[in-house]
């Protein structure tokens, strides 16, 4: 409909969707969803393009001639971890089984990395698991089914495979700006790449980095097209921390990523309840956190500025005038009042 915007395009496909299947029915055969979280500008392709707090589009794909075409469904959180509460508005009951997460990590920027990894794949995982039990309530067949299908990118002879918690869908780790990057310190480089392979792995995750790089970015488009439409999987495999990383889910392995980059006499001084909670000490000890506050506290788009313009800024700081004004003269009024009563 004309003048709609994108999020309100994206909220009526939701509740589209929500009214028209049967809890927990799932997207139709070839209908898949793919959701892109992560950095605030951390994009693949240059220049970064303002973002709306959630963006939604749709792409199809005929399998041949004559037959139904796929539709994948393409949602982008903006805002970086300022706007996780959008997060359940693409991730639904009818959605989940054919549900990818993509997560950009901007790797110019690796104070930044963690937190923004953190609270984002946190806010996710938690909002899947609720959808998960709330779907077994209803259909525990689906839900059993969901458990196990995240356990699909993991050979059975894997020697990991006790040691991993597999996200609960599937997921892919892109490191972007890897042009800025690559002139990084080699022990800075070293530190982010060994990190990002441990978490990548231990949630069952792909990881690739890429930049302006038209090489780059046909692979990238053609994990985007492995995730929207089930085309063939890569089986290409980089590790080398002097080159781009492309590593699909199930082909790394702790014993080749190693021991978190640290002094061995350091290792026992570090108090940590877990591999992964270890690895988040050993880098922010390189790389400690600068902005957490700014992801965490704008919760308001509006003071966000990321989406300022400048007439709407003058009259919204007008209207907040006014409201100080109003609470300012209501106070006074109410005093009087329990002066005069």
């Amino acid at each position: 409909m004309p003048g709609e915007t994108l999020w309100e395009i994206a909220k009526a496909e939701v509740e589209k969707r929500g009214i028209n299947g049967s809890e927990g029915d799932g997207a139709e055969i070839g209908e898949k969803s793919v959701f892109f979280i992560g950095s605030k500008n951390g994009v693949i392709d240059e220049p970064p393009k303002p973002t709306l707090a959630l963006e939604y589009t749709y792409g199809r794909r005929a399998k041949g001639h004559n037959t139904p075409k796929d539709i994948a469904h393409f949602w982008e959180l903006g805002g970086g971890t300022s706007l996780l509460d959008l997060i359940s508005v693409p991730i639904t009951s009818d959605t989940l089984r054919t549900f990818s997460l993509v997560l950009v990590l901007d790797l110019s920027k690796p104070n930044d990395l963690w937190p923004t990894m953190e609270n984002l794949l946190q806010a996710t995982k938690s909002h899947v698991d609720k959808v998960i039990m709330k779907l077994g309530k209803t259909n525990p067949k689906a839900a059993s089914e969901m458990r196990q299908k995240i356990w699909n990118n993991m050979q059975k002879d894997h020697p990991d495979r006790e040691l991993i918690d597999p996200f609960p869908v599937p997921l892919v780790i892109i490191g972007s700006k890897y042009d800025i990057f690559q002139d990084f310190e080699s022990e800075k480089r070293k530190v982010i790449c060994k990190t990002l392979r441990f978490v990548a792995h231990y949630y069952g995750a792909s990881l690739m980095f890429t930049s302006k790089s038209e090489a780059l970015l046909l692979k990238i488009r053609g994990v985007i097209n492995q995730l929207a439409f089930g085309i063939d999987k890569s089986k290409s495999i980089c590790v080398d921390q002097n080159k781009p990383l492309f590593i699909t889910a199930g082909l790394d392995s702790f014993s080749q990523i190693g021991s978190p980059p640290v002094p061995e006499n350091d290792i026992g001084k570090l108090h940590a309840h877990s591999p992964m909670e270890l690895w988040k000490k050993v880098y922010e000890k390189l790389f400690p956190p600068k902005s957490i506050n700014t992801l965490k506290n704008i919760k308001d788009p509006a003071r966000d500025p990321q989406y300022a313009e400048s007439e709407v800024d003058e009259m919204r700081i007008q209207k907040d005038q006014e409201l100080e004004q109003y609470k300012r003269s209501s106070s006074k009024s109410w005093k009087q009042i329990e002066l005069d009563s």
